[in-house]
């Protein structure tokens, strides 16, 4: 018998009515892997992440996740599942009448039986992660953007996942919280060997974490490859898509050469 893939999404396909938002998507994902999925708005790239932690349910296909049919089980079971897996929400969706530290005790109270000695330890463990110790007793409304990403992130890390879910991880943060977040995502499998899809639009940081990429176009996967070789297609589509960061990667080649 082969050996299975970490993750496999075979034939996914999702209709409202004559509508098809995923169109017979495929994918296979190994563990430790960072898999880029891009596109433009509106391709399904969300809606992709909503349906593999099920949140959404597809018309058809199968996710099969560490060998097990994600779309088969019970509610009890998908909760087990779900233990492994981790989602940062693209707006943090955090409760704003929380502390950072009841938001981060909120997947533990709820899926494991930790007592709350090892809960407060294990908080305080994931905040020391995404260096943000002191903000345990703060409210959501009092932490700038990026602050809220990395607690979303301590978040999707309090059940100690395998897969980690990105949704915009670095959407409308400023250069120096953008690369932290990177940086996260990169110390995750090296140091922690995790496992991540990476829904993104900012170019910069896609290739920074990027082990592998795909191409999400009309709910169709057009390109799964290295970040190498997606530089390198001659897919019109995403060769537009990408047009404005190569362009910038080659004058600053060429600004670097010339200094």
């Amino acid at each position: 018998m082969k050996n299975r893939a970490f993750l496999e999404i075979n034939g996914l396909k999702l209709k409202y009515g004559d509508k098809a938002v995923l169109d017979g998507v495929t994918l296979k994902i190994e563990p430790r892997e960072v898999l880029v999925v891009m596109g433009l708005s509106g391709g399904g790239k969300t809606t992709l992440l909503n349906l593999l932690l099920r949140l959404m349910e597809p018309t058809s296909g199968t996710i099969m996740f560490r060998g097990e049919e994600l779309l088969s089980l019970e509610r009890r079971e998908l909760n087990r599942a779900r233990t492994r897996i981790g989602m940062v929400f693209q707006n943090a969706a955090l409760i704003s009448s929380m502390t950072v530290a009841e938001n981060l005790a909120l997947p533990l109270r709820e899926l494991s039986d930790k007592t709350p000695k090892e809960i407060d330890k294990a908080i305080d463990e994931k905040l020391e992660l995404v260096d943000l110790k002191d903000a345990r007793e703060k409210l959501p409304g009092e932490l700038s953007g990026g602050m809220k990403k990395r607690v979303g992130l301590a978040r999707a890390l309090m059940l100690d996942p395998e897969l980690v879910l990105f949704d915009e991880p670095s959407a409308g943060l400023d250069p120096i919280a953008t690369e932290r977040i990177d940086d996260l995502i990169l110390e995750l499998k090296e140091e922690h060997n995790v496992t991540s899809i990476v829904v993104t639009h900012e170019m910069e940081s896609a290739f920074a974490v990027a082990s592998r990429m795909a191409f999400l176009d009309k709910g169709k996967i057009i390109f799964d490859g290295t970040p190498d070789e997606i530089k390198g297609t001659d897919n019109k589509v995403i060769q537009k898509f990408l047009a404005p960061y190569l362009a910038h990667e080659r004058t600053g080649e060429l600004h670097h050469a010339n200094s």
